[in-house]
């Protein structure tokens, strides 16, 4: 592997930062990351004064402020959740439900925008925190249009996961699972994310081939009948597609 260059090293030493950990000290990221006291200490002082980064009274450090400021401007400045709050809003007040747009980048699924009104079925999974990549379906409607080479590596890693949830013994059998579910148009998962909820999703592209986001409605699993099932998977495939195409037209006007 090749020598980490100074941005990937900050990069790195931000990802540290999770639900799990929210707090480390000096001597902790130097036993994690593996930095010298030096380098680690500088790095510190550039985050800090760039306001990434917050020094507790205990010696440790967290996320600061300037991580508040940017996820502001990222929700002025995402075009994608403005096309899609109002769909969000609509899936809320016509169903007991909550309906989310959930971003894929990278290797993880986050939520960056909700809508419920439905006392008792308020999301888990609020904007920021990441959701499960391999159970739920978000997590199918996302594989299910990956690349061949990026699907495989997927399955690969999470194969034992998948099969827990009935998607698969081996690589080919949860292939041909997702190939059903990129003919349908929509994935549908009864409570992998959340015992008693049944989620609803499909994948929204933004010209390209592979899909950067995924519109996602969560309903009780009591209310969750066949029919109902169908009529709010059509209906989510189908503004998924208005959403990729509005999201196209733009990269095409750039």
């Amino acid at each position: 592997m090749a020598e980490m260059n100074s941005l990937e090293r900050v990069l790195a030493l931000l990802d540290v930062f999770t639900e799990d950990r929210l707090e480390w000290t000096p001597e902790q990221l130097m036993t994690e990351l593996g930095y010298s006291r030096p380098t680690l200490y500088r790095y510190l002082k550039v985050l800090k004064e760039a306001g990434f980064l917050t020094s507790m009274p205990s010696g440790g450090f967290t996320l600061g402020p300037r991580v508040v400021e940017m996820d502001f401007l990222m929700r002025k400045s995402d075009t994608l959740a403005r096309y899609a709050q109002p769909h969000l809003e609509s899936f809320a007040a016509d169903y007991p439900c909550a309906a989310l747009l959930v971003r894929w980048y990278g290797n993880k699924l986050l939520v960056v925008a909700s809508e419920c009104v439905t006392p008792g079925l308020e999301n888990d999974y609020p904007r920021g925190r990441p959701l499960p990549l391999a159970r739920g379906a978000i997590s199918r409607a996302i594989m299910a249009h990956l690349t061949r080479r990026k699907l495989l590596a997927t399955i690969e890693t999470n194969l034992p996961e998948l099969a827990a949830i009935g998607l698969g013994a081996d690589v080919e059998k949860v292939m041909d699972g997702l190939r059903k579910i990129r003919r349908c148009g929509y994935a549908v998962a009864h409570g992998e994310v959340t015992p008693g909820v049944t989620g609803i999703a499909a994948p929204i592209f933004d010209g390209g081939n592979s899909p950067v986001a995924t519109l996602c409605v969560t309903i009780a699993g009591k209310h969750a009948t066949p029919e109902m099932t169908e009529a709010i998977g059509k209906r989510v495939r189908d503004v998924s597609a208005e959403l990729s195409g509005k999201l196209a037209e733009d990269r095409r006007a750039a």
